[in-house]
């Protein structure tokens, strides 16, 4: 625990610096995006790399979290604070109650579930104008504050959402070493073996999914409340498939392996964008290579290709050290 500890202070230290190592702009906005998907990989991990249940529909939470906050908040006057803690309140109760029958199904079939319960988010989204302001999204969303200290920079912004981050770094840790999460991995394992050992298996599943769309509902409301202004277009079923490459890119089953693939995914089209019409071709060939030759995520395959590196050195120094002697 206390190695964990560790990993985790020098982690939340190297992002709290981070910022110094720029001077804002643009980047600093993208590194803002950074500590959102972060949330919401690590959300999907838990369900998906812990649980072993899939969601396709998890755009479809951040997208309740963000619009209940920001029509809460632009509309009716709402504090943001409060706006923020109801969302992710009711968020958590809806996919409480729709995890029941839901997480009875398994494989493709709950997949497809959760694809159509993320269809019909987004189409809510869209056809209750009077409401959303439909495709044309929802403007007028304030910033957080507290203590008078506005969060309407991007330095401001970046602290603000990375703490979340942080926080819920922390819980999942916690929640990935504690009995829950050895009944979480036993339930991945085989379901069957699970119940025999007495874990409330269906409970369980339907608890992880409710925390997991709490936490999608809160990356929702810090989204809104930083860019003030919001549209369904956000939070459509591509976003919900680029979640989950998230998640198996940086590593099943890992909270460090969730902030590796959400920097990776965000970061990368930022610096494709050189190679213009090529940047979609590149995207795709690089991830196609990863899950090739990674299929552990990044989490584990960084350190398998340093250990074979070093490996592949050792090989050479010695038939060098080999062939000097002979001669």
């Amino acid at each position: 625990m206390k190695k964990e500890l560790l990993k985790f202070g020098a982690f939340a230290l190297l992002i709290m610096l981070a910022p110094l190592a720029f001077k804002g702009g643009y980047l600093m906005t993208v590194l803002v995006f950074v500590g959102i998907n972060t949330m919401l990989s690590i959300a999907l991990n838990l369900l998906l790399g812990y649980a072993g249940q899939i969601s396709l529909g998890h755009a479809g939470f951040f997208g309740l979290g963000a619009y209940l906050s920001g029509v809460l908040t632009a509309t009716y006057g709402w504090n943001p604070w409060l706006s923020m803690a109801l969302a992710a309140v009711i968020v958590g109760i809806v996919a409480y109650l729709i995890g029941f029958p839901i997480l009875k199904l398994k494989g493709h079939y709950l997949a497809m579930a959760t694809l159509g319960l993320g269809i019909i988010i987004y189409i809510v989204f869209n056809e209750t104008v009077d409401l959303t302001g439909g495709p044309s999204g929802l403007s007028g969303i304030p910033n957080l504050s507290i203590n008078g200290i506005t969060f309407d920079s991007d330095l401001k912004n970046y602290y603000l959402v990375w703490i979340f981050a942080l926080l819920m770094v922390l819980f999942s840790l916690n929640l990935a070493n504690s009995r829950i999460g050895r009944a979480l991995r036993a339930v991945h394992d085989s379901e069957v073996a699970a119940r025999v050992v007495g874990v409330n298996a269906r409970l369980l599943k339907v608890q992880i999914f409710a925390v997991s769309a709490t936490f999608c509902a809160l990356a929702g409301s810090l989204y809104a409340h930083t860019m003030t202004f919001i549209s369904p277009a956000s939070f459509g079923f591509t976003f919900s498939v680029e979640l989950l490459t998230m998640v198996v890119i940086g590593g099943l089953g890992s909270i460090y392996g969730s902030f590796l693939g959400a920097a990776l995914l965000t970061l990368l089209p930022e610096f494709l964008r050189a190679a213009h019409d090529y940047d979609i071709i590149i995207y795709g060939g690089l991830l196609m290579v990863m899950v090739m030759y990674m299929p552990g995520g990044l989490v584990r395959g960084i350190p398998e290709l340093y250990r074979k590196l070093l490996k592949s050195k050792g090989k050479t120094a010695l038939k060098s050290e080999g062939g000097v002697e002979h001669a």
